[in-house]
């Protein structure tokens, strides 16, 4: 699905959603009943930012192209140093 915009010359700018393609040249304005003209604007194109398109493109390249995998992953250690708070509320929490 599409938005499409028309313009009536008295109560401004109408949307329209519809199947790319099969949007009319004119449109009745639902107010006045007048033929509103189909205004051409630019797509709606944003810009992913650079991770996310990073992420996605990684994502579909390994659909086709599995990364090989010749060992497991390390193992993560936990640290023998215990972190403190000194924040009153973290009393309550429980303690692992």
């Amino acid at each position: 699905m599409a938005m499409y915009e028309f313009a009536c010359d008295e109560h401004g700018d109408i949307e329209l959603e519809a199947t790319i393609g099969t949007a009319p040249q004119t449109l009745p304005c639902p107010e006045c009943g007048e033929q509103a003209r189909r205004v051409y604007s630019a797509p709606m194109l944003g810009r992913l930012p650079r991770a996310m398109t990073t992420a996605l493109e990684n994502a579909e390249r390994s659909a086709d192209a599995p990364d090989v995998v010749t060992s497991p992953p390390p193992q993560k250690t936990r640290s023998t140093q215990q972190q403190y708070t000194h924040n009153p509320m973290h009393r309550r929490l429980p303690k692992l």
